[in-house]
C-alpha cells in the first residue's frame, strides 16, 4: 500500500479534481437516463411516444456503458494510492503514518490542499486539521 505526505496527496489535487468532476458529470448522466426510463414515470405519458423494445434496449445499453465509464474513473482514481470514499461528495482518503500509526488524509473535492486526517476506523465527520 502506498503511503503519502501531505504534500505529495496535495500535489496529485490538480490531477484527480477533474476526475471527480467527470464521475459527477456521468453519474449525472445515469441518474437522467435512469429517471427517464423508470416505468413508474413512463406510465404518465401518452401512448404515442412510448419507446419501442429497440429504443429501450439500446438506453439499457448505454446505461450499462455509463455504469462501466463510472467504475473505470473510480478506478483510474484508485490507480493512484487513494481510496473513494464518497463520489457524491468527492471524497477521497490517502494512506498515510501519522505519528507512527495508520490513518488517512482527507480531502473533499473543492479544498485546495490535504489539511485534515482522520483514523482508519474514523470517517470524514471525525477528520481533525493537520
Amino acid at each position: 500500500m502506498k503511503l503519502f505526505s501531505p504534500e505529495k496527496a496535495t500535489a496529485l489535487i490538480p490531477e484527480l479534481a477533474p476526475l471527480i468532476e467527470e464521475l459527477w458529470e456521468k453519474r449525472r448522466d445515469l441518474a437522467i437516463r435512469l429517471l427517464e426510463n423508470d416505468p413508474a414515470l413512463r406510465a404518465g405519458r401518452s401512448m404515442g411516444t412510448s419507446a419501442t423494445n429497440v429504443e429501450r434496449r439500446g438506453e439499457a445499453r448505454r446505461c450499462t456503458e455509463l455504469k462501466a465509464e463510472i467504475v473505470r474513473i473510480v478506478n483510474r482514481i484508485e490507480a493512484y494510492g487513494c481510496v473513494v470514499k464518497d463520489a457524491d461528495l468527492g471524497l477521497l482518503d490517502f494512506p498515510a503514518l501519522r505519528e507512527g500509526r495508520p490513518v488517512f488524509l482527507c480531502w473533499k473535492a473543492g479544498e485546495p490542499a490535504i489539511a485534515h486526517w482522520h483514523g482508519t476506523d474514523e470517517n470524514f465527520s471525525e477528520r481533525k486539521a493537520l
